[in-house]
């Protein structure tokens, strides 16, 4: 009976260890992905060396984020969501409002990918969704993949010829969710809920932007809850989601 419960646990810890290995694997393919468009579009930048002072030009056109991420008002009864991060590319064009170039909209298109570590457990069986307090699953996440589309009011002051400059960029952005799993570790088994139904698929956030160069701070402040019509009891869910990262923009 000892061995065969020492199998048993020990199938179960190889198994948590591949999960993660598996996850980590995804992860360092999605930063491969970015370093290589970061890489890809750094070529472009050569297009400014033919502008002349009073030229209008473009600035910050493709875009590259990493945060680090945390679910917020949540039910009291849940607890922290760990580590967890966010990464984002996209394409934002920049319209020009003035003649030297310092003042703009940018109007955007891009994919988000976050994972949550979390508090919430999640079932559903014919689209009946219940959510349970529970902090002491081993493994508990929540995996987002959206479209979303950022409104900026741009502010820098950079000129045809001048690559370093300082820029303060605030707006909006609105993301369409095109898939979400919940996923955890419970008595040695693994369950997976795709495309759960409560999950609220349009969902609204303020941006900020300020840096310098090329480094440059960013915040995403969620106004939408992850979840609709979702309780804990009598207890309403309104989790919401704040980014903050480091954004990398290139003409």
């Amino acid at each position: 009976m000892h061995i065969i419960t020492h199998i048993l646990t020990s199938r179960y810890f190889i198994k948590v260890k591949v999960v993660f290995l598996i996850e980590h694997l995804l992860f360092m393919k999605k930063l491969l992905f970015l370093f290589i468009l970061l890489l890809t579009a750094s070529l472009t930048n050569a297009q400014k060396d033919s502008l002349q002072l009073g030229d209008r030009y473009a600035e910050d056109q493709l875009y590259a984020l990493i945060s680090y991420n945390q679910l917020f008002n949540q039910p009291s009864q849940v607890g922290g969501s760990g580590f967890s991060y966010g990464l984002s590319a996209g394409f934002i064009k920049d319209i020009i409002l003035n003649k030297q170039g310092s003042v703009a909209v940018g109007l955007g298109v891009g994919y988000n990918f976050d994972s949550f570590n979390h508090g919430l457990k999640v079932t559903e069986v014919n689209n009946e969704v219940t959510f349970e307090v529970d902090n002491t699953l081993t493994s508990n996440r929540l995996s987002i993949h959206s479209v979303e589309f950022p409104l900026e009011i741009r502010w820098r002051d950079s000129n045809a010829n001048k690559y370093s400059f300082w820029r303060v960029y605030t707006g909006i952005k609105a993301s369409y969710n095109i898939g979400n799993t919940f996923r955890f570790e419970e008595g040695g088994q693994s369950f997976s809920f795709d495309n759960v139904s409560r999950f609220n698929d349009w969902q609204y956030g303020l941006t900020l932007s300020v840096g310098y160069n090329a480094l440059t701070a960013h915040i995403y402040y969620g106004l939408t809850p992850i979840l609709e019509n979702s309780t804990i009891g009598t207890t309403e869910i309104s989790t919401k989601i704040i980014r903050i990262g480091l954004i990398f923009y290139l003409l």
